[in-house]
């Protein structure tokens, strides 16, 4: 038969797994929406850790503004994040040698 060990290439899948749980441990982004007036700070498993609000913008009295303020910070780290594990990704599985990938 071929070179295809089924075996080997569970063994690879699993260690390139470990590789990306860790890299979402350190993977850290920072989004910002209404110009910085709201910066969220997220991991790789997209928990946040640190939402920073600009004083001004709650001086403004404003709720829904800030509401949506903090949505769209939000929204954008988790953005971020997908798009660096879907990169990270893209690399692992291509450093596999599966056709196709």
């Amino acid at each position: 038969m071929g070179g295809f060990n089924l075996q080997e290439l569970m063994s690879q899948a699993k260690r390139q797994y470990e590789v990306l749980q860790k890299k979402m441990e350190e993977t850290i982004v920072e989004a910002s929406s209404g110009g910085g007036s709201v910066t969220v700070k997220m991991d790789g498993k997209k928990q946040v850790l640190n939402i920073q609000i600009d004083p001004e913008v709650v001086k403004a009295g404003d709720l829904e503004m800030l509401q949506d303020l903090v949505a769209a910070a939000v929204n954008a780290a988790g953005k971020k994040i997908d798009e660096s594990m879907q990169s990270t990704m893209g690399g692992m599985l291509g450093g596999m040698g599966l056709p196709g990938l």
